[in-house]
This record gives C-alpha cells, sequence and structure tokens, in this order.
C-alpha cells in the first residue's frame, strides 16, 4: 500500500463535494491521521457539515451528527442502559459518540456538562456507562463546529476543552469562480449522494502506524519545543500553548512530511502546520486584546523570533 496514493483518492474524492478547499480537507485529514479531532469555526452555509459526511463516506466509516441544543443530554451523547425484564439485566444503548467519525454540530450551544461527556471518548477512544467501558472502533475522530460570530444563547469551550482539538481551521468563502462551480453542481443532486468508499479505515490505522515511524530530528524536536514555548513567555499572552500542544505539533509534523512523501521532518513542516495546532491554545491578556492582537499574531511572533534549525536531511 502506498498511503500516498490513499490519501490522495481520499482528498480527491472529498474535493468533490467542497469546492476549492484543498488545504482544509488535507488538514482533516492530518488530523485524522494523528488520532486528533478537529475543531472547526466558521459562519454557516460554508460546507463544515458536508465535510465530515463526505470524509466517512470516503473511507466507508461509521458516521453520526450530533446537533447540539441546550436540552441535549449527556446520555445522547453516550449512551445509556435499559432495564430487560426478560433477563433482569440492564442493555446498553449505544450512543452517538460510538460511530468512527462523529459531527458535533454548533458544540457551543450545549450545557458545559454535556460538552465534558465528549471529553473520556475524545482522550481515551472509549465511553463509560454504569461502570462497564465500551471501547469505539477505530479510526475514530470527532469534528465539532461552531458558529465563531455568534454567542447568544451559547456556552463557550473552556480552555481545558480547546485544548483538546488537535487543530482547529476555518474554511472561509469560495472564491467567485468557485462559488459559481457549486451552485452549479448543487443545482442537481447533490454529490453526497453518489460518493463512494476510495479506502477503507483499515487502510488510516495502517497510515497512522506509518506515521509513528517518521523520523524526526532532535534539533528540529526542540525548534517545536521551543515554539510552542515562546507563546507562553510572551508579555502579551496570559495563557500559553501546552505541553498537549508540543505533542501536537510533533505529530502533526510528521504526517504533513509523510503526506509530502518523506521520511523525515523539516523545520519548513512544523512552519506549516504551527499555527492550527497552536492558535485555539493561545489566550491574549487585556492588553494584548486591546491592542488588537490576535493568536495569530502570536504564533507568527514564535515563527519570527525562534530561530530554525539548518535544513538539511534528518
Amino acid at each position: 500500500m502506498n498511503p500516498n496514493t490513499v490519501l490522495e483518492r481520499i482528498v480527491e474524492n472529498v474535493e468533490r463535494v467542497i469546492v476549492d478547499k484543498r488545504y482544509e480537507i488535507e488538514l482533516t485529514i492530518i488530523s485524522l491521521l494523528c488520532r486528533g479531532h478537529l475543531l472547526i469555526e466558521d459562519v454557516p452555509g460554508v460546507g463544515k457539515t458536508s465535510l465530515a459526511s463526505a470524509l466517512a463516506k470516503s473511507l466507508g466509516c461509521s458516521f453520526q451528527r450530533i446537533q447540539f441544543t441546550p436540552d441535549i443530554m449527556p446520555a445522547d451523547i453516550t449512551g445509556f442502559s435499559v432495564f430487560n425484564p426478560k433477563t433482569g439485566d440492564f442493555d446498553y444503548r449505544p450512543g452517538a459518540i460510538l460511530s468512527q467519525i462523529v459531527l458535533a454540530d454548533e458544540i457551543n450551544r450545549t450545557s458545559p456538562k454535556t460538552q465534558s461527556s465528549l471529553l473520556e471518548a475524545m482522550e481515551e477512544k472509549q465511553v463509560t456507562v454504569d461502570g462497564k467501558t465500551y471501547r469505539i472502533k477505530e479510526p475514530f475522530m470527532v469534528l465539532a463546529t461552531q458558529n465563531p460570530v455568534e454567542y447568544l444563547g451559547t456556552y463557550p469551550l473552556p480552555e481545558a476543552q480547546m485544548d483538546r482539538f488537535f487543530m482547529r481551521i476555518s474554511l472561509g468563502y469560495p472564491s467567485l469562480t468557485e462559488e459559481m462551480r457549486m451552485v452549479t453542481r448543487m443545482g442537481g443532486q447533490s454529490p453526497l449522494k453518489n460518493l463512494r468508499p476510495v479506502a477503507a479505515g483499515e487502510d488510516i490505522v495502517a497510515i497512522q502506524q506509518l506515521i509513528e515511524q517518521v523520523h524526526m530530528d532532535a534539533k528540529v524536536n526542540e525548534y517545536v519545543v521551543s515554539l510552542v514555548r515562546h507563546t507562553r513567555e510572551n508579555p502579551l499572552v496570559s495563557l500559553g500553548a501546552s505541553p498537549r500542544a508540543s505533542i501536537s505539533l510533533y505529530k502533526a509534523s510528521q504526517a504533513w512530511a509523510l503526506y509530502n512523501g518523506r521520511d523525515y521532518v523539516l523545520p519548513d513542516d512544523v512552519i506549516q502546520m504551527c499555527a492550527h495546532v497552536m492558535e485555539h491554545r493561545i489566550v491574549l491578556t487585556q492588553e494584548g486584546r486591546l491592542k488588537k492582537y490576535t493568536q495569530k499574531d502570536i504564533v507568527q511572533m514564535a515563527i519570527d523570533e525562534v530561530a530554525a534549525p539548518v535544513a538539511r536531511r534528518w
């Protein structure tokens, strides 16, 4: 199995549904390859739900969409036990989280208690109900969406929960030409209905194991950690990226190197992944916000001020 061929097929298949967003599709797949979860922050109608559905269909994986509302309960996510009078035992009814690809739509519209019901599954790939643990079939990924503009009736995700997301991306609006193509394509039958698997979940699991073998030189490893630590030392930041961010950036760099056909990581791979992995983990000080700095600015400062190791074949 050639991993690059498999990944290229997946990207091209998803592109049949999501127009003009190849890089964002690639980042989604990078998160999946690193066993991570993705936060998609964007306005309505740009294809967030379609991206998750198209990815699941391209892999032939089970898919569930959870529409988060204020009245949804943790048991709706994790499942619950029902008494069976015939056997005298409690039978477990699986929740939506036991699917392989899970879309947590508008995650910030539900209560913190329900939001927290996702945490065990995201971290441990399992759920525990009534003292019994149920494993989730791999590959497993949560794609959560939220609208960054509308805050009425929402429960903002706490920093600890934001840190659980491997990456944050934004799809954004398509260009004029691509939006015309999209309107024409969607004018008839939705391409999602005719989308067929081009790979299997087992292929992703195999590629996940290959990523762990991608070589990371000690100097590049030091560069990864130094970039993350720089965000903690910036006086404009009240909460910098955590050690979990260092691990995520390390893995993302390995995955990006493999995706580009290499078995070793370059400093450019680290830079390419840096913003997507770190921005959502940074909290600015009041001074930083008043001076109109953004998390993107903080990451760019780290890239500009931390010296990258001299490029060579590591």
